[in-house]
Order: structure tokens, then sequence, then C-alpha cells
């Protein structure tokens, strides 16, 4: 149903002018809702943005710190984002690129489909959400990803915390995880996935801090 990817899906380069802010257009012209920024030039930090937690709140894909507030994407615009002069995406000189999503293009609602509420930014079309949602610390308990459709790959951060990026993959299955910001190679846990395959509808999780921590913040990206 997909008959130009980049509508949904676009990567877009530039070069920094920092400490000024900076418009970056998509060839495409869509609103973003995640925004996943590598510096290309330097070893600066993979920065990840998305609609639903909000401009400016940052997330490092090849770290495990928390989610903090920085002049990074400051804007999700009809036609991409506008950046501040946070030197991981748009330091003076340096050459940027952004890989971009579209979900829900700004727009959220609550999905009651788990055990816990969660708020999701979806298009079900292009196969892909952004969701957020608060632990509560339970063996089994479910998040609605609001695809319709069993996602193939989820990535999960907790935002409050330091743990790491968990990962999952058909192709390995729900008895196992990878770490996204480790090379370690594919581990086997019940403590992820709970031993549970993701539905159309639900992703099941242990009462592990990395995914289901009471009172911990998350943030997953479905596809």
């Amino acid at each position: 149903t997909i008959l130009q990817g980049n509508k949904y899906m676009d990567a877009t380069l530039w070069t920094g002018n920092g400490p000024a802010s900076q418009v970056i257009v998509n060839q495409a012209l869509f609103k973003p809702d995640l925004v996943w920024v590598k510096n290309r030039s330097s070893t600066r930090k993979h920065n990840l943005y998305d609609s639903v937690r909000g401009t400016s709140k940052r997330l490092v894909s090849n770290d495990t710190a928390a989610e903090d507030t920085v002049a990074g994407v400051t804007a999700f615009n009809s036609n991409g984002m506008t950046l501040g002069d946070e030197g991981d995406v748009n330091a003076n000189g340096l050459t940027f690129v952004a890989w971009q999503w579209q979900a829900g293009q700004g727009s959220t609602s609550s999905n009651t489909s788990g055990s816990i509420t969660s708020t999701v930014s979806v298009n079900a079309t292009a196969g892909f959400s952004v969701v957020t949602w608060t632990g509560n610390g339970t063996i089994g308990a479910t998040v609605g990803h609001g695809l319709g459709v069993a996602p193939s790959m989820i990535i999960v951060k907790q935002r409050s915390g330091t743990e790491s990026w968990a990962t999952y993959h058909i192709s390995l299955g729900a008895t196992k995880y990878l770490n996204l910001n480790q090379d370690i190679a594919a581990a086997t846990s019940i403590t992820r996935w709970n031993n549970t395959t993701p539905s159309s509808t639900v992703i099941t999780f242990y009462n592990d801090d990395v995914t289901n921590r009471s009172g911990g913040t998350y943030v997953a990206y479905c596809w």
C-alpha cells in the first residue's frame, strides 16, 4: 500500500551551523515522530527525539543515560524539524544525518488494550508506533502498541533510569533479547518479554527494571 517509502521514513543530511538554530526539511515533506540523529564527521553520540515524549527530550542509544533536556530537536515541523544549538545535532561545520519515521504526525491517543494504559502515536499503514507508559512492577503486565499487527521489532528504554536499551526481534523470539547500547550476543532471559511473543495488540513484560519497574517511565519504538 506504500508506493513511495520516504513519505513515511526518510534520511536527511546537513552541516551544522551552531550556535545558531537550523530548520531541516525532509525530502518527502512529512512531520516526523521519531528523529534519530548521528554526527557523521566525529564521534558524537546518537541522539533520539520523539513527538510523544516532546521536543528537546533526548535519549542516547549508545549509552544508558536517563532522558535529559537539551536544545536538540526543538520542534517537529510539518516538513521536518528545527534544531537548537546542541552540539550532538548541530555543531558548527560538522556533518550529520537524521533518520525520521512518521507515526501519528504529532497526534497521540490513550491505549487501554493492555493492563497498563499507554500513550501511543501510530501509523498502522507504515507499521510504526511510539509508545510511552509508566511501569507497575507486575509480572506479565501488558502494554498496548496500537499497530493492529504483531510488531517484528521493538526497542525499549527506561526514560527515568540508566538501564540498557532492550531490543526484541522476531528472528530471535521472545526468549532472547539484545541490548542496543552494547556489542554482546543475544541473551536468554524471561525478564525482558516474559517469554511471550507480542500480539497484534500488546507487548508483555516481566517485572524487570529494564522494561517494567514500578513507577519507572518508559518509551518503546515498534515496527
